[in-house]
């Protein structure tokens, strides 16, 4: 079992093209494990019912979606957005844009209207690939209103039901013949704090260095599946979802929205699990009993944050820690004793620092430098080089008590 769960992971070379490469090599390595699953009551959520997507059937629409995309004969690296609110359709675009040759922008599902077109504008976006419907929002619907003030913004596309007169189809798209090979990815964008004003840019190559520093701390294997509630539109949803996924060969299942039946069947499933989960609702995971499938918890913090280091659980699953530094860095540690030591003493931390390299000032500002903090802000006019031999001020600094960090707070 654990020698074919090793066949599963993608090589170096595959992992240096991206994550849609990653896709493509798992698929001839394992076709019929499972890559993406949706969990919860899509239907009533996107009229849509929940698909479970082995690799080979995700790499096959992944290239027909590709090649779709490419009959748009837009110049190489042009900047698309993804507004989805998550699951195996917003992955499954992802990777297709990113097929294509162009940049996946990913853009948080919660914007409004107003939001929607700031975003558009900031990051100059020539096309935008979205739902029919998103709970009461019809996001293709406002995308398409939205549309009518930008005159860059030249492709409209949305998975169905629901999709309006002017926005091409994505259902369609992916039944017709024929599929491109990846070309390798360019980058991404998200967008810092989900400020539609402030978008980042960060290379292929820094991205692959974020997911594996990640999983230094957390090492999954292709027999496992990560579950998460984290929408992959900014980087902590990509580096612990369907980044390290990927990466490994393995399965992500996400339950978006949340919704507590949704997740307890879910959770329930009979599959080697990783869990990932915002640390908001740490609180109340607490109060449920975990099945032995469940073999890691991840739990996801977002500076400004309190922390609690505690004592480790010998009872309930290896606990894991993400801090996430908005979208220059994750930090993923053994539990919130190693995070709050790491903290409080980063040059005696066992860290990957080929990858990422942490410090701090006489200011008490936590620094990093590496190739997994290498971002840097877009402008609208050329893709910028971000520096990631450069040390970067988080501008946070460790809250301290009695010796032992209990937080993070802005400098």
């Amino acid at each position: 079992m654990a020698e074919r769960a090793a066949e599963a992971a993608p090589d170096a070379s595959a992992r240096s093209g991206g994550l849609a490469a990653c896709l493509f090599a798992a698929a001839l390595a394992s076709p019929q494990r499972t890559a993406l699953r949706d969990s919860g009551d899509r239907v009533a959520w996107c009229g849509r019912p929940a698909i479970t997507w082995t690799y080979a059937a995700a790499a096959e629409i992944v290239g027909r979606l590709a090649r779709g995309i490419g009959t748009w004969r837009l110049p190489a690296g042009s900047r698309i957005g993804l507004w989805f609110s998550g699951g195996a359709e917003s992955a499954l675009a992802h990777l297709a844009v990113e097929a294509a040759g162009h940049l996946p922008c990913p853009m948080p599902a919660v914007w409004d209207s107003g939001q929607l077109s700031a975003g558009i504008a900031a990051a100059g976006f020539v096309a935008v690939l979205t739902e029919g419907r998103r709970g009461p929002r019809r996001p293709a619907e406002e995308l398409a209103r939205a549309a009518m003030g930008h005159f860059g913004l030249r492709y409209l596309a949305a998975f169905g039901p629901g999709v309006p007169d002017g926005v091409i189809s994505l259902d369609a798209m992916a039944l017709e013949r024929g599929i491109v090979e990846p070309a390798a990815s360019r980058g991404l964008v998200t967008f810092a704090g989900g400020d539609p004003g402030r978008p980042i840019f960060r290379t292929a190559a820094a991205l692959t260095a974020a997911i594996d520093a990640h999983l230094d701390a957390l090492p999954v294997t292709g027999d496992e599946r990560i579950l998460t509630l984290l929408p992959a539109h900014d980087l902590r949803g990509l580096v612990t979802g369907l980044g390290a996924a990927l990466s490994a060969g393995a399965g992500l299942e996400t339950v978006i929205p949340f919704d507590e039946a949704g997740f307890r069947a879910a959770v329930m499933r009979p599959v080697p699990t990783r869990l990932v989960v915002p640390a908001l609702i740490e609180s109340a995971l607490s109060a449920l009993t975990l099945p032995w499938t469940v073999r890691t918890l991840d739990v996801v913090h977002r500076v400004p944050a309190g922390l609690t280091p505690g004592a480790p659980d010998s009872a309930g699953p290896q606990r894991i820690d993400s801090l996430v530094f908005d979208e220059d860095a994750v930090l993923t540690r053994p539990g919130g004793r190693d995070l709050a030591a790491t903290l409080a003493h980063p040059e005696r931390a066992p860290l990957p620092r080929a990858l990422l390299a942490l410090a701090r000032g006489a200011d008490g500002r936590v620094a990093y430098r590496g190739p997994a903090c290498a971002a840097a802000p877009l402008a609208r006019g050329a893709v910028p080089e971000p520096d990631g031999q450069a040390w970067r001020s988080s501008g946070y600094r460790p809250v301290l008590s009695d010796g032992i960090v209990t937080g993070v707070e802005p400098a």
